[in-house]
């Protein structure tokens, strides 16, 4: 081998390595601790042990450890419920009608995202600490968001998987009216996953979409359960954090991205529209 093909060799490799060491998933960083109905038990029961404020957001939301005697975890603790009648003049001019911030919006975010299967809101609880209702939402240990991804130029290590998952979240953050999102709630854990946080001001009971055509590519297992979603199911599942008008808006938002799906598998074809 040549010392010029040697020299690029090393080059690729030492990019490589400045690639992997930029990204916290190959420095040692672990997973959610658990996941399912494991986790939902754990933040329902585990012991307070630890708190302390998160300092970024206007929900002033706390981080918790928590144990069981066995496991130790962290979680966000969200309080923050209030909900404005009529037209509402918010910070820069902008005017909202019926205006909601609830941490009872991300207990129903993590509900909604278990009945499309999209996997992208972590263990969510509603739970009573010191006379307060909130969400307990498990930590996503060692994550960086989409913000931090951008300035530091990180790439995901299956673009392929990373562009559906962005997808799916997209279609999530839709279908509740999330109208706080952020790049700073997109975050990834050491291994690249994919979480949605904080939809406290989601769930509006507007019928339209805020931005349809974020909305270009679909997956055909979450559009199957989209699909099958009804007014028991919703009230069912959601109903103890949603109000009725919520739940339709909601219904009314699913049937909107149906009809955009059609609109764009009759426009561009269904391998430019829908992903397995």
């Amino acid at each position: 081998m040549g010392r010029s093909r040697t020299s690029q060799l090393q080059a690729s490799c030492w990019a490589a390595f400045l690639t992997l060491a930029a990204w916290p998933a190959y420095a040692g960083g672990t997973q959610l601790p658990m996941e399912g109905a494991e986790a939902e038990s754990f933040l329902r029961s585990a012991a307070v042990v630890g708190r302390k404020a998160i300092g970024s957001g206007i929900s002033q939301s706390q981080k918790l450890t928590l144990s069981d005697g066995t496991r130790t975890a962290h979680a966000a603790w969200k309080t923050i419920h209030q909900h404005f009648f009529g037209l509402q003049q918010m910070a820069g001019g902008r005017a909202e009608f019926d205006f909601r911030d609830s941490w009872e919006h991300d207990v129903a975010a993590y509900e909604l995202d278990k009945l499309l299967g999209t996997g992208l809101v972590p263990p969510t609880v509603e739970r009573h600490l010191d006379g307060k209702a909130g969400a307990l939402q498990l930590w996503i240990e060692h994550a960086t968001d989409e913000y931090d991804r951008r300035h530091r130029k990180l790439q995901p290590p299956n673009l392929a998987i990373w562009n559906a998952r962005q997808a799916d979240e997209r279609l999530l953050r839709e279908l509740a009216y999330d109208t706080d999102y952020n790049i700073r709630n997109t975050l990834y854990d050491p291994a690249f996953r994919v979480y949605a946080i904080d939809f406290s001001r989601a769930f509006r009971i507007q019928p339209q979409l805020q931005d349809p055509e974020r909305l270009s590519r679909f997956s055909r297992a979450v559009l199957e359960r989209l699909r099958a979603l009804d007014r028991p199911i919703l009230d069912e599942r959601l109903g103890h954090w949603l109000d009725r008008l919520q739940i339709a808006g909601l219904l009314s938002r699913r049937d909107r991205i149906l009809e955009l799906v059609e609109k764009r598998i009759a426009t561009q074809g269904e391998a430019q529209t829908l992903t397995p």
